[in-house]
């Protein structure tokens, strides 16, 4: 995972998603997951979620294809614990459909709003996503969590994607800009360790 910048509300998100769902709000204060379903007016800002950030999940850090990715909005404060949350901008992530179904209602999954670059770090060439050293033990421990409840290093979903991602920019498939724009997190990673030529021969 590395930094997400949060990108200014849309111009049309007040009218669209906040008025309505506050309006939802005053007569259900304590919505049930089936009522939330049924306004769930954060769809309409869901083109503009994934434009805002470019098509990439805010917890893989991949890019969301438009026809088979499933983007999500995640509600990083869970609507069913901060209803009052529910229908602003500042709480949306885009997020790919399964790693929004595993972050869930939990609270232990760390804000790429606010970690560090740096704060996780990928391991060549084993792929693997692990907490930086140079974080305090307690903050290891906070990365820890995130990449267990995410499951990062999931052989058949996360980690076979970064997999996918790096061979073909060893393999000359896509170049390193393609590499910076679909999977930011591998690419600042082989910058960061001075990696981007040498990993060719480690793969």
């Amino acid at each position: 995972m590395i930094r997400v910048a949060p990108e200014p509300e849309p111009e049309t998100f007040d009218l669209k998603v906040r008025q309505p769902g506050k309006k939802f709000l005053q007569k259900t204060p304590n919505p049930t997951t089936k009522q939330f379903t049924r306004y769930s007016y954060w769809r309409n800002v869901l083109d503009l979620l994934h434009e805002a950030y470019n098509g990439v999940c805010a917890y893989s850090c991949h890019w969301i294809p438009y026809d088979t990715g499933s983007d999500t909005v995640e509600h990083f404060l869970p609507k069913r614990k901060y209803p009052g949350e529910a229908y602003e901008w500042s709480n949306y992530r885009l997020v790919c459909g399964t790693l929004n179904g595993r972050k869930g209602d939990f609270d232990d999954v760390l804000d790429p709003f606010l970690v560090q670059n740096g704060d996780f770090v990928i391991k060549f060439p084993s792929l693997l996503v692990v907490p930086s050293e140079a974080l305090s033990t307690g903050g290891q421990a906070k990365a820890q969590r995130t990449i267990d409840r995410l499951k990062l290093n999931d052989e058949g979903t996360c980690l076979k994607s970064r997999i996918k991602w790096v061979a073909d920019y060893c393999d000359d498939h896509i170049s390193f800009s393609h590499l910076r724009s679909h999977a930011p997190f591998i690419a600042l990673e082989l910058e960061r360790q001075k990696l981007t030529l040498d990993i060719k021969t480690m793969m």
